[in-house]
């Protein structure tokens, strides 16, 4: 067994992350105080691996995607292609991956899965979104806690958030209900700070798989969210 390689970057002090916080700092802190020390105070990240490279390209395939419709220019046919070829020389050029010859079949499962996706996708290739990427922040400070910051995906028509998210295999709906509730509350939250209404609900579309690609989605109704929840995340 070979040790798996590791990257430090800048580690922060204690004060620099009580500054803000983020649903994923939360839900790391929250499921490992050792992996939360590890990869935020002493800066120590993991090489990046094949998975995490498909995650990213396939986030920026449908960032794309997005965006085009917001632009009322859907993408379509080989202009997706062209977009995932360029967002996957991106991420080679910005970090590179020992796929110990691994690639091209990577690459190939990457793109199938998008297919597959934008092809069942439930969300029609005509409806303009209202948000796309969009940075949000919420101050926390009368409850003596950070700034809480994010960033959401999607917004569709109605205020109806949707996050995408990569995986091997299909999730189990009951523990993606319990093991996301901190990152959708935090959605809600900043969605309600940033528009001043209630989302219609939260929709997490997981796209699951390399060498039979499949996707699924995971629905939640408005967060349930009072001045005690709302001071505890």
């Amino acid at each position: 067994m070979t040790d798996t390689p590791v990257r430090h970057q800048p580690a922060r002090t204690k004060a620099e992350l009580l500054e803000t916080i983020s649903a994923s700092r939360l839900g790391t802190w929250l499921s490992c105080r050792l992996k939360f020390y590890f990869r935020y105070l002493s800066g120590i990240h993991k090489e990046p691996s094949p998975a995490m490279r498909v995650g990213t390209v396939v986030h920026a395939v449908l960032q794309q995607w997005n965006l085009a419709r917001w632009r009322k220019a859907a993408l379509q046919g080989e202009m997706v292609r062209h977009v995932f070829d360029q967002a996957w020389l991106n991420a080679d050029l910005e970090e590179a991956v020992d796929w110990e010859g691994e690639e091209e079949p990577t690459k190939a499962g990457a793109f199938a899965l998008i297919e597959t996706y934008l092809r069942d996708t439930p969300i029609p290739l005509q409806e303009r979104p209202e948000g796309v990427e969009v940075s949000v922040e919420k101050d926390l400070g009368r409850y003596g806690l950070p700034k809480l910051v994010g960033i959401i995906d999607l917004v569709r028509q109605g205020g109806r958030i949707v996050d995408f998210k990569t995986t091997g295999r299909t999730p189990d709906p009951d523990m993606v209900l319990h093991t996301t509730e901190v990152q959708t509350t935090g959605y809600a939250m900043l969605y309600r700070e940033a528009t001043d209404r209630e989302e219609s609900g939260i929709e997490l579309h997981h796209l699951c798989g390399l060498r039979l690609p499949s996707w699924s989605s995971h629905k939640r109704g408005r967060q349930r969210l009072n001045s005690r929840k709302s001071c505890c995340v």
